[in-house]
């Protein structure tokens, strides 16, 4: 671990923790400066999908469990949308490597929950970073094996008024020179006098 001041022993140098009247008067966050709901009521995302008219039905049919009940689905409860509830992002995967396939973002509502962002797209995933919607897309060129895609685009999406807006971009691109050997110069060869 690094430590934060210059020339210290890092967090030994500040000592024992004071437990006289000043340590004892630090204020403590209230209830009313904490914003956005601290827990989440688990919704069962197979049931948000497969009730949603926004995926498609080739999607829904697609959507099976790869062990007895286990389904390749991820879900993340945040605030992104304001909305009483904590929003859910679901995210769908293909059984076998784990490829994203499909991802939706549930907003709250009081009869429910209501479908405010879908890709269905190969290679897709969405996580919550900090009230934003951060959606990564695999980028693949032609004769890229699953496993070794040639980029990625991130997508930074926010709400503004009732949906989701492109707030930034990012394209990387992914080196040549790792994965099973393309790209990799070859070992220099030994001489008979070796």
């Amino acid at each position: 671990m690094a430590a934060c001041s210059t020339g210290g022993t890092g967090s030994r140098d500040e000592g024992a923790a004071r437990s006289d009247g000043i340590a004892a008067a630090a204020p403590t966050p209230s209830a009313s400066t904490v914003t956005g709901p601290q827990s989440a009521e688990r919704v069962d995302p197979i049931r948000l999908l497969k009730s949603d008219p926004k995926v498609s039905e080739r999607f829904k049919a697609d959507l099976k469990p790869c062990a007895a009940d286990s389904y390749p689905v991820d879900a993340s409860y945040g605030n992104l949308t304001n909305a009483p509830a904590p929003d859910v992002v679901v995210n769908v995967m293909t059984c076998g490597d784990g490829i994203g396939i499909g991802t939706y973002v549930y907003r709250g509502r009081n009869d429910g929950y209501e479908n405010v962002f879908a890709a269905e797209d190969a290679a897709v995933y969405a996580t919550i970073d900090r009230g934003d919607l951060i959606v990564t897309k695999q980028v693949y060129a032609k004769g890229d094996p699953v496993a070794y895609p040639s980029g990625e685009d991130v997508i930074t999406y926010r709400w503004t008024g009732n949906r989701f807006t492109q707030h930034d971009w990012v394209h990387n691109d992914y080196s040549r020179s790792v994965g099973e050997g393309e790209g990799l110069e070859p070992a220099p060869s030994r001489s008979p006098a070796d």
